[in-house]
Formats: C-alpha cells, structure tokens, sequence
C-alpha cells in the first residue's frame, strides 16, 4: 500500500501563491491532486502522468496551477498562482497505478492510495 504525505497548505490572501508536496513511500504510474470544500463533494484538480508528458487540469484552474513531479524523490507538486476564496479546500494527494490519465482520472474510485489533505485557506 503506497503512503502518501502532504504539505505546503496554509493561510494566504486572494491572489496569492502556495506550493502543496506530496512524498509517496514509492513510485507511482499517475499522481493527481482532489480537494475538498465545506459541505461539498471531493473534486478532481489535477493529474499527471509518470513521464509529465500528460498534464489535465478541472477547468476553474487552469491557467493558475500548475502540477509537475520530480520521480527521483517520488513526489508530486502543485503550484497555486492566483489564488482565489472559492480554492479554498482541503487538499488531497492521490495516486494509481491503473487509472487512465486521459481517460478515468478524475474519478475519486480510480486512485488507490490518498493522502490525509492539507487545508488551503484563501482570504478575500
């Protein structure tokens, strides 16, 4: 069962920037972040395949994060750009060794493993 570790989230003002991590105890085929609000559903933000040749974003951020992966450390990062009110979440790492990045990757039962999230706080 691969582990997951986030971190990064915190406290930041509406148009402001933040870089979430995450470490998995081993490598993994596609790694992508969800989030979660406040009395909604998880959500798909962002996933990317093991090479970084495929890259694909929920549309409310593209254009302000960017999602890259460094595979020599097992990890995955997204950076946050603009940062909005409405991006404001608990954030969570997942990763899957059979979901289909361009296919079934936004769907939350297409991931094995999770991490335990990081609050991502954007003030008006």
């Amino acid at each position: 069962q691969v582990q997951l570790v986030e971190s990064g989230g915190g406290l930041v003002q509406a148009g402001g920037s933040l870089r979430l991590s995450c470490t998995a105890s081993t490598s993994v085929y596609a790694m992508a972040w969800f989030r979660q609000a406040p009395g909604k559903e998880r959500e798909f933000v962002a996933v990317i395949s093991w090479s970084g040749g495929m890259t694909f974003y929920e549309d409310s951020v593209k254009g302000r994060f960017t999602i890259s992966r460094d595979n020599a450390q097992n990890s995955v990062y997204l950076q946050m750009n603009n940062l909005k009110p409405e991006d404001t979440a608990v954030y969570f790492c997942a990763a899957s060794d059979s979901v289909v990045v361009g296919g079934d990757h936004s769907d939350l039962g297409a991931y094995e493993a999770w991490g335990q999230g990081t609050q991502v706080t954007v003030s008006s």
